[in-house]
């Protein structure tokens, strides 16, 4: 199973494909785990797609450098991860069906540190493993902690705000991509209900998280 990020207009919009059914539920957010966003209530008309263009290191973010690895602590992820563009049909390219415990970072906008929403996106499934790297995603809490590990020899520690599951045809993008003058990060893939004739998860599941010190 599989996030696919497309750009609809000036935003992105989380889809997914799956190349087999479930191995079973992954976990799915606690609704006390919703994060509260100064976002949340504004119009979910699409902000610019994350960019390099609204990022400044000025802001109290890093220089930007590519991500070399993903590590969250409470659900035993330690992954690689590969820069990811757009593919022909506007959609982010995934990470190889082959290497499902290898997690996609969008390289079109800002690096895990940056000022800027940095996205990254992976599997929940896969053929191949049963469970993949992103499978206890939804398991997440406030405060617990995400580290990119990045080319520069730095690293990027964020601490979990909140964890939620949008439909995917109610995804509020303003929300999850929109620019918060701060260096944030969001963890992408999928969840909730199956759908075995679309071979689709119904929902993603998104965690936000903002750069600390």
């Amino acid at each position: 199973m599989v996030v696919l990020v497309t750009l609809t207009g000036a935003g992105l919009i989380v889809h997914a494909a799956t190349a087999s059914d479930p191995v079973g539920p992954p976990p799915q957010p606690d609704p006390a785990a919703a994060p509260l966003s100064p976002l949340a209530d504004e119009p979910t008309t699409p902000d610019p797609a994350p960019s390099r263009a609204n990022t400044s290191p000025t802001l109290g973010g890093m220089p930007r450098s590519q991500p070399t690895r993903i590590r969250i602590p409470r659900i035993g992820v330690d992954a690689p991860t590969t820069p990811l563009g757009l593919d022909r049909n506007q959609q982010i390219a995934v990470p190889p069906f082959n290497q499902p415990d290898t997690a996609g970072w969008y390289k079109l906008g800002p690096s895990p540190g940056e000022t800027g929403t940095a996205v990254v996106v992976g599997h929940v499934d896969s053929r191949a493993t049963g469970r993949a790297v992103f499978f206890r995603l939804g398991s997440l809490k406030p405060k617990d902690a995400i580290e990119l590990l990045r080319k520069d020899g730095k690293k990027a520690r964020f601490i979990v705000d909140g964890v939620a599951r949008y439909p995917k045809t109610k995804l509020p993008l303003k929300q999850v991509y929109g620019h918060t003058g701060k260096a944030q990060l969001r963890v992408i893939t999928c969840g909730g209900g199956y759908d075995k004739a679309a071979r689709s998860y119904k929902d993603n599941i998104v965690v936000f998280a903002t750069l600390v010190p």
